[in-house]
């Protein structure tokens, strides 16, 4: 039987193996709850549509899962420790058998692919197809087909010092491209990973700062999002106003966290604020919210974890208990939402994080089961008799 399993790898591309894998991973695992997973629960999580998750999961087509999707699948799946390495190695190997389709797919005309990469096995550029001319272009006045032509500096020199044949000229123009397109290509491919290795020092950086900080709080470091803003106001606020006013409790200011951003909150927020050196105008932006926020780990205090859970719990990758009591389910959610965010797979709430959950919180839902008041005893009216 495993004869005939690799003889049928080898028959295959990398592209239908890789499917293959896929889709044992996903009849074989099992959620937290001890059923297999949904599709359209899992698509949920890796952030993508169901049609797309199932194309990704079909063995009879070639997996286009980009290495990302793929990793993901095998955390929220549980697939064994050894099979990763094998399926990163299946979709490199699929992502260059995509790319060598297109180069030749294009009309019958040639071109070049590239097998560079960034490092996660997508690639990073690809050339585009250069053609040389075999002959002088007689649209072209500066390039006369004459290869004697003393004044064209491209024709090569045949033995002896001489001028070399017509012939040669077009090849050493296809060498000259080929050398320039190589060089333009590899340094492509070593700003992307220069990039990238010092974006992620920056941001461990900013972590490490934010917990030498002093009260728990955590420093602020430059990221692509803005803070929300939240004020005072007659409307529930939802998940960020109740995530805000857990925080205020872990800071301990006694405010009922029910997403009403009322007078109660505004003073709680102004005496936040005064305390920090901070303008008091009782409104919480992009200076208030990095002092307010709390890195959450195991141990943390109920309240910082109980916010960390209400925003985790409304990102729209599967549902999050909210307890107050940071959990190993709490940090598998955590390491989830974070790879998807191409942030520090950490398990940990950095100010980055804090950040990341408050900008991807989705549509306002009511108050969650746990807040819900009980439903109202029937009242019983009682008529006094004459």
């Amino acid at each position: 039987m495993a004869q005939e399993q690799g003889g049928r790898d080898q028959e295959q591309g990398a592209g239908a193996q890789l499917a293959r894998l896929l889709r044992h991973w996903w009849e074989a695992g099992s959620s937290s709850g001890g059923t297999r997973p949904t599709q359209q629960a899992l698509a949920a999580r890796l952030g993508v549509d169901q049609t797309t998750l199932s194309r990704y999961l079909n063995p009879k087509h070639t997996s286009t899962a980009p290495l990302r999707v793929v990793e993901a699948l095998h955390a929220q799946l549980r697939a064994p420790a050894a099979e990763l390495d094998r399926a990163r190695a299946l979709c490199r190997a699929a992502l260059r058998e995509n790319s060598g389709r297109r180069a030749v797919g294009g009309g019958g005309e040639p071109a070049a692919a590239t097998d560079v990469t960034d490092g996660s096995g997508e690639p990073v550029g690809a050339r585009e197809p250069v053609g040389f001319r075999a002959t002088a272009d007689p649209a072209d006045p500066a390039d006369p087909a004459d290869p004697a032509d003393p004044a064209d500096p491209v024709a090569p020199y045949g033995p002896g010092g001489g001028r070399g044949s017509g012939a040669d000229r077009p090849r050493s123009r296809w060498h000259l491209h080929v050398l320039v397109w190589a060089a333009v290509v590899v340094a492509f491919a070593a700003g992307v990973l220069v990039h990238e290795r010092f974006a992620v020092q920056d941001r461990r950086a900013a972590t490490a700062d934010g917990a030498a900080g002093g009260e728990g709080a955590v420093a602020a470091s430059e990221a692509p999002h803005q803070w929300p803003l939240l004020v005072m106001g007659e409307q529930d606020q939802f998940t960020p106003a109740r995530a805000l006013q857990n925080l205020l409790n872990a800071h301990g200011y006694e405010v009922r966290a029910d997403g009403f951003f009322g007078e109660d909150t505004r003073d709680a927020v102004m005496a936040f604020q005064r305390k920090r050196g901070l303008a008091p105008d009782g409104k919480v932006g992009k200076h208030t919210w990095p002092e307010l926020v709390k890195e959450v780990k195991p141990g943390s205090g109920t309240f910082e974890v109980r916010a960390a859970q209400e925003l985790l719990n409304n990102v729209g990758q599967g549902g999050t208990v909210v307890s107050g009591e940071f959990t190993a389910v709490t940090a598998e959610d955590l390491r989830f939402f974070q790879s998807t965010q191409d942030l520090p797979v950490t398990g940990r709430v950095d100010v980055d994080t804090w950040l990341a959950l408050l900008v991807a919180q989705r549509p306002p839902a009511g108050a969650p089961a746990y807040q819900r008041p009980p439903s109202p005893l029937p009242s019983v009216s009682v008529s006094a008799s004459a």
